[in-house]
C-alpha cells in the first residue's frame, strides 16, 4: 500500500463512516491506521488504543486497522468488543495511551460502519478527517514496526460506571438492541440494587429485534411493553454503540433528549451553582428555562458530539446532551458521551429528586413538537438553502439565532431549519404550545422552503 483514495462520502464531519464493500472496505481501514498512526508519531505519541462494536464486519476492520496502526510504526492496546464510551475511557484513562479508535456503525443499519477517533484526549473531527484523506491519497505515511498487547478493561470500566452510585432501589427495564451495550448492561445490574429486566443483551450484528436507535420511538415499542406489563417504575435503551441513551417513564411515555438533561441538570446545578449547561439547538426551549430557573447558565450550541465536547472544555461546562441522547457529563467523569453511565446518574438524579420519574415527566411543561424531521436535498445546495433562509428572515427583521442553521422564535413558540453535517439532508424541528401554533410555525418552514425552490419532502433515514 504506498497511497489510498478514500470514497468521499465515507469522510464524515465527525467520523468516517460508510456501507460495507461499497463505499468501506479493509484496505480503507488499513489506510486509516497508516495515517492516523503517522499523526500521533508526528505530534509525539507513540499508542493507540483500539475497541470495536459488535456488527459482522467488525472483526475484520479491526484486523486491518491494527495492520494499518502498526505499520506506521505505533503500538496498539486492543481492548476488544464493547461500546464506544469503553474506548473513550480507555483513552482517558490507561497509561502512554495517546489516542483511540473505536470501530462503528453507530445507529446505521447493519450494512454500515465506520471510525470514531480521539487524539491525544480530543475529539478528532471536521478539519482532522479532511487531513487524514488528504495524507493517505498522497501515501504521506511514516514506516515502522508497532507492538500489539491485549487488555481486558471490560470490568474495570463497569466499575467506574458505578464509583460513587448513590441512587435507590428501582424496578427497571433494559434494552440493549443487540447492540455492543448489551455485555455492560449484564454486569451492570449486578452491581446495582433493585429488580432488572434485561431485553436483547445478547450482542447481534444483524440486530434481529430492532434496530438500535432509541430516538425513533418506534424501536423502543418492546421496552414499553415491559415497562407496563411488569409495571416497571421506568426504563432505559441503548444505541448500537452505546453512546446514546433512551427512557420511558413508568407509563411507556419517552422521556426525549432534552427532557432528560433537564433531569440530570438539576443534582449539578445543586454541586456547581451557576455552572453552564450545554444543549444543542434543537431542544426544547423548556430546557434552557428550567436551566435558568434552577440557577445555571444555559448554553445554545450546535449539533455533534465533538461540536459539543469541544464546547464543554472552552466553557468549563460539567454536562451537555443532544436530543439525540448523547449525554455528556464532565463532572465527577470524562466529558465524553457514555449512556451507561448517563443511565446511572440518571438512576441517582430520580432518586434525589423524589423517587419518580413519572412524577418528573409530570412536572414538565406540556409543549407540542415535531420529532426531528429529515428530507432530502442536493448536496451542492443543502448550506446555500440556508444562507438563503437566513438572509431573508433578516430581511424581514425575525428574531433568528445563527447558532447552527436558523431557529426562529415567534408568539407561537420557536422552528429551526439547518443543514446535516454528515448527510445530504436539511433537518427541520418546531415546537409550540399548542397544536394551532405548531401548525403556523410549520407554515413558516414550508414559505422558506419554496421561496428556495424546495418542498417538504419525503422523510430522509438516518
Amino acid at each position: 500500500m504506498q497511497f489510498h483514495q478514500f470514497d468521499s462520502t465515507s469522510l464524515r464531519e465527525y467520523d468516517i463512516r460508510g456501507i460495507v464493500g461499497k463505499s468501506l472496505n479493509a484496505p480503507d481501514a488499513e489506510a486509516i491506521g497508516r495515517t492516523f498512526g503517522t499523526l500521533i508519531r508526528r505530534a509525539g505519541g507513540k499508542t493507540v488504543a483500539v475497541g470495536y462494536d459488535g456488527r459482522v464486519s467488525s472483526i475484520l476492520m479491526n484486523e486491518a486497522l491494527v495492520r494499518g496502526l502498526t505499520a506506521s510504526g505505533v503500538d496498539v492496546v486492543q481492548i476488544g468488543m464493547g461500546p464506544t464510551p469503553m474506548l473513550y475511557y480507555a483513552e482517558a484513562t490507561l497509561e502512554g495511551v495517546d489516542g483511540g479508535i473505536q470501530i462503528t456503525g453507530s445507529h446505521n443499519p447493519a450494512d454500515y460502519n465506520g471510525f470514531k477517533m480521539v487524539f491525544q484526549h480530543r475529539p478528532f473531527f471536521g478539519a482532522d478527517i479532511q487531513t487524514l484523506g488528504r495524507m493517505a491519497a498522497a501515501g504521506d505515511w511514516e514506516i515502522g514496526a508497532g507492538q500489539v498487547r491485549t487488555v481486558d478493561i471490560m470490568d474495570e470500566y463497569v466499575a467506574r460506571l458505578v464509583k460513587n452510585f448513590d441512587g435507590g432501589a428501582y424496578r427497571i427495564g433494559w434494552d440493549a438492541g443487540n447492540g455492543a451495550a448489551g455485555p455492560i448492561v449484564e454486569r451492570l445490574v449486578k452491581l446495582l440494587p433493585g429488580e432488572h429486566h434485561l431485553l436483547f443483551t445478547d450482542v447481534d450484528g444483524r440486530f434481529p429485534n430492532h434496530h438500535p436507535d432509541p430516538t425513533d420511538e418506534a424501536n423502543l415499542a418492546d421496552l414499553k411493553a415491559l415497562v407496563l406489563d411488569k409495571k416497571l417504575d421506568f426504563g432505559l435503551a441503548f444505541d448500537g454503540d452505546g453512546d446514546r441513551i433512551g427512557a420511558v417513564d413508568g407509563l411507556g411515555r419517552v422521556i426525549w433528549g432534552d427532557q432528560l438533561l433537564s433531569i440530570l441538570a438539576e443534582p449539578v446545578l445543586r454541586a456547581l451553582p451557576g455552572a453552564t449547561i450545554i444543549a444543542d439547538v434543537k431542544a426544547s426551549q423548556a430546557l434552557y428555562d428550567r436551566i435558568a430557573e434552577l440557577g445555571g447558565t444555559p448554553c445554545m450550541w450546535k449539533t455533534g458530539h465533538s461540536l459539543i465536547k469541544t464546547k464543554m472544555k472552552e466553557t468549563n461546562s460539567p454536562l451537555a446532551g443532544e436530543m439525540s441522547g448523547h449525554i455528556f457529563f464532565a463532572h465527577d467523569f470524562y466529558g465524553f458521551d457514555d449512556a451507561q453511565y448517563a443511565a446511572i446518574r440518571l438512576i441517582g438524579a430520580v432518586h434525589l429528586l423524589g423517587g419518580s420519574l413519572t412524577a418528573l415527566r409530570d412536572a414538565m411543561p406540556d409543549m407540542i413538537n415535531t420529532p426531528e424531521m429529515r428530507f432530502q436535498v442536493d448536496e451542492s445546495r443543502k448550506f446555500a438553502v440556508i444562507d438563503e433562509v437566513l438572509d431573508r428572515l433578516e430581511q424581514q427583521g425575525a428574531e433568528v439565532d445563527r447558532t447552527d442553521g436558523a431557529r426562529v422564535n415567534t408568539v407561537d413558540g420557536w422552528w429551526l431549519l439547518r443543514a446535516s453535517n454528515t448527510q445530504d439532508v436539511l433537518v427541520a424541528r418546531a415546537e409550540a404550545k399548542d397544536q394551532a401554533g405548531l401548525d403556523r410555525l410549520m407554515a413558516q418552514i414550508d414559505e422558506q422552503l419554496a421561496a428556495s425552490g424546495l418542498k417538504r419532502g419525503p422523510q430522509a433515514g438516518h
